[in-house]
């Protein structure tokens, strides 16, 4: 029987190539799968169900013209659709084509997305906002 052993250093390199590795690895998700970024569409369920996302990771919003992408600052305005304090990410000219494109490197840290055309009634009123919290891929 033969007996492996490393050293600490071989165990070090090995952890560094392993994690240069992991943080390689990215998926590209499109937001609403087929169903792109419209109303009427549940955001918050489909990001449940196409969870984990993790660091690295990119979500492609895909929309025509009648819609946007604003980052919510806290937990209270994504649930009361509130965009005080929002970042717009990208307006009614950037979701056509290949999309707008915004990449997940916030470990741990939950990032909430809605668009607020009309008023916020898309938000309100069609579904489109939803949450995720970037876990590091192991």
């Amino acid at each position: 029987m033969m007996k492996m052993s490393f050293s600490l250093s071989q165990g070090l390199i090995f952890l560094v190539t392993a994690s240069m590795f992991a943080a390689g690895q990215a998926d590209t998700i499109v937001v609403g799968g087929s169903e792109n970024w419209r109303s009427g569409f549940n955001y918050t369920d489909w990001s449940l169900k196409s969870s984990p996302f993790f660091v690295n990771d990119k979500l492609v919003f895909k929309y025509g013209p009648t819609h946007n992408v604003y980052q919510l600052p806290n937990l209270w305005s994504f649930v009361k659709c509130d965009f005080r304090g929002a970042k717009p990410l990208a307006d009614t000219t950037q979701g056509g084509g290949s999309g707008f494109e915004f990449g997940l490197t916030n470990l741990w840290r939950p990032l909430y997305f809605a668009s607020g055309a009309g008023g916020g009634a898309d938000c309100k009123d069609g579904l489109m906002k939803f949450f995720v919290v970037p876990l590091p891929r192991w």
